[in-house]
């Protein structure tokens, strides 16, 4: 077959990455004409079928005997060569999150540009080199300072904290921005947290730029009209690149601003493969680049709050709402001990919802679990469902008429009685969106409630529709999750009611209190953003907690200091820097023995804490038992030492019954 007979070794060695476990590139050797150079995609043989690589770089020899080395089978020229400060992107992205190389360069094209496959030829379509700009609205004095300070750093790298409130018109930075940087003839990569986001900013930028080539990327898209959005900014020809974390790993060899929304926000963080931060990528892409990055937030991650503290960023600050009159909202926080409640509501959140509907406005109950309940119970004997895979409870689902699990999807029908004792009286605890909603339905009979969560709006198109029947008004009462917390605008809403925050009070994670408050600054955004006050009630049984004091002056400045204080004093990020490596097996003993051996063949630097093996707080997930191994330091390179040395042993094991990852900068620990 192709490939099986050798070449001669003056024709040059190329280093190819390809998308396997392994941390190896592969020698092969190269007799085209032109020669493939780095950045090129080329058909291998690769034992006995033939695989999509990148060639990283060429080879003067290889350790390889020459008898061994086979030659790639051709050159694909169908899409742009990856540009060299791309293939930088990669070695810094599998070198600090210690994954393979050729598993990251290949991991990060789209699915259609892995496969042999030819693509369909698109015409080539110049940029527009001065696109059309419509600003909605002329800047304020302290947008305009913002994008003078900003469009000053054009063409050097720099990192800008934009602190703004919520409500005080980042987007409309963003716009003018962009607009400058086209006008040079820059490309711009905007970032958003989530697919949900992504439909409303992309119609504010095609409203703003009418005539301008945007490339919409995220996971949702056909694989099509992925490697499309792809082709497009690879190839200069979209001059705006939208999307979710995964935009970031595109090339864009015109890139001149670099923009992340909403940057505390943790679904930037990759959860499995090449657990990488999207937004960490972004900056470090602004940096090949030598462009400016915007990190945009009314409550910044920890991270970046020290990072403008020591002066390695710039912050930034929109310290007023945008639209003329309106203010923040005033926040009350309601002690749910002192009032009876009705279905988990107290009298005053009930009184403002009724005072709400006789005027007409729009109020939004907050509750951050879906479904009807989180636990279905027998207090005869104390029998509660749970997952049989998972060590957590199945949630219950009325409308579905169901019990999930909302950690590894198992669904089980509502038992008719108790499986311990035979009770027919099963009662349900605690509240989920669904039983919100029934609560409000009997409490206000007349009113139009939309609920709105990922059970609500799992049908295509439907979370745009829900959307944009409550921007209309078409519901008085919403009830949803954190879909509807951030970047949402519902001109009429004046009253959010905050329902069940006290359980992230409750938590063993140090990062709790952090996304709380921005949750909680982030859904009380959503009320009062036109001329009509708004008001958020917060329902708590600890009203006299530090964060719900923070809430209620809008001062995230005092917050954010009293929990960096609180950081450094406990020894925890941004004070230290951090890994965890994870292992899973059918038995908790044996993921435990796999790291305590990882542990004990290595042995850290001083400057590196490793703490003892325990199990994740969620045990079991899916039929697997799961533990985890923590390092800490306040040496990130002692830490990359550590866990290089890690890795090269852990790939060199043979395959074993555990299956392990390593998650440098974790954000997650259940």
């Amino acid at each position: 077959m192709p490939g099986d007979r050798p070449a001669p070794v003056s024709d040059g060695v190329l280093r190819v990455a390809l998308d396997v476990p392994r941390p190896t590139l592969f020698d092969y050797l190269d007799c085209g004409t032109p020669p493939a150079m780095p950045g090129d995609r080329v058909l291998v043989p690769f034992g006995a079928r033939e695989q999509v690589g990148v060639v990283v770089e060429r080879a003067a020899k290889s350790a390889v005997p020459d008898a061994r080395l086979r030659r790639i089978v051709r050159v694909l020229d169908d899409a742009p060569r990856l540009p060299s400060d791309w293939l930088e992107l990669m070695r810094f992205l599998a070198s600090y999150y210690q994954r393979p190389l050729g598993e990251t360069v290949v991991g990060a094209l789209p699915p259609r540009l892995r496969s042999a496959r030819a693509l369909p030829h698109a015409p080539q379509v110049p940029a527009c080199a001065s696109p059309c700009f419509v600003p909605t609205h002329a800047p304020n004095v302290g947008q305009a300072c913002a994008i003078e300070a900003i469009a000053a750093a054009f063409g050097t790298f720099r990192v800008f904290l934009l602190h703004g409130v919520t409500g005080s018109g980042k987007t409309e930075v963003y716009l003018h921005l962009v607009a400058r940087a086209r006008d040079r003839g820059a490309q711009v990569l905007v970032l958003v947290p989530e697919i949900a986001l992504t439909p409303q900013l992309e119609a504010r930028f095609r409203a703003a730029f009418p005539a301008e080539h945007i490339a919409i990327l995220h996971s949702a898209l056909a694989p099509g009209a992925r490697a499309r959005a792809w082709l497009a900014a690879a190839r200069a020809e979209a001059g705006i690149v939208l999307g979710t974390r995964l935009a970031v790993l595109v090339p864009m060899p015109r890139l001149g601003l670099v923009v992340v929304d909403e940057e505390h926000d943790p679904s930037f963080k990759q959860q499995e493969g090449l657990r990488y931060s999207g937004r960490d990528a972004a900056v470090f892409r602004a940096r090949l680049a030598h462009c400016p990055a915007v990190l945009g937030s009314a409550t910044p991650s920890l991270e970046s709050w020290q990072n403008a503290r020591t002066g390695r960023y710039q912050r930034l600050v929109l310290a007023e709402r945008a639209v003329p009159g309106a203010r923040l909202p005033e926040v009350r926080i309601v002690d749910a001990r002192a009032h009876r409640t009705e279905g988990g509501l107290s009298a005053p959140l009930l009184e403002a919802i009724g005072a709400r509907l006789a005027r007409g406005e729009q109020t939004l109950v907050f509750i951050n679990r879906r479904g009807y309940a989180p636990v279905l119970a027998c207090e005869a004997c104390g029998w509660a469902a749970g997952c049989t895979r998972c060590s957590a409870h199945l949630v219950l689902h009325a409308a579905d008429r169901c019990l999930r699990c909302h950690h590894c999807g198992l669904q089980a029908p509502i038992p008719r009685a108790c499986p311990g004792c035979g009770n027919v009286d099963l009662r349900a605890h605690g509240r989920g969106t669904q039983r919100v909603e029934e609560t409000l339905g009997e409490l206000f009979p007349g009113a139009r409630i939309a609920r709105l969560d990922r059970d609500s709006v799992r049908r295509r198109g439907a979370l745009e529709e829900a959307l944009g029947a409550a921007m209309r008004g078409d519901a008085d009462l919403l009830v949803g999750t954190q879909l509807l917390a951030k970047g949402h605008d519902f001109p009429a809403l004046t009253l959010v009611c905050v329902l069940g925050a006290d359980h992230a009070l409750l938590s063993t994670d140090y990062r709790a209190a952090e996304r709380l408050y921005a949750t909680l600054v982030q859904v009380a955004g959503r009320s009062g953003r036109r001329e009509n006050p708004g008001e958020v009630l917060v329902q708590t049984r600890y009203p006299q907690h530090a964060l719900f004091a923070a809430l209620a002056r809008h001062d995230y400045a005092a917050f954010a200091e009293a929990q960096l204080a609180e950081r450094t004093a406990a020894g925890f990020p941004p004070a230290v820097h951090e890994a965890a490596l994870r292992a899973e097996a059918k038995k908790l003993s044996t993921a435990i023995a796999f790291l305590r051996e990882v542990a004990a063949a290595v042995r850290p630097p001083a400057e590196v804490r490793v703490y003892d093996p325990v199990p994740h707080l969620l045990a079991r997930r899916a039929g697997y038992e799961r533990a985890q191994l923590l390092a800490q330091s306040p040496s990130r390179s002692a830490l990359q030492r550590l866990l290089a040395r890690w890795c090269e042993r852990l790939y060199a094991q043979p395959p074993r019954a555990v299956r392990w990852h390593l998650d440098v900068d974790p954000i997650e620990f259940d």
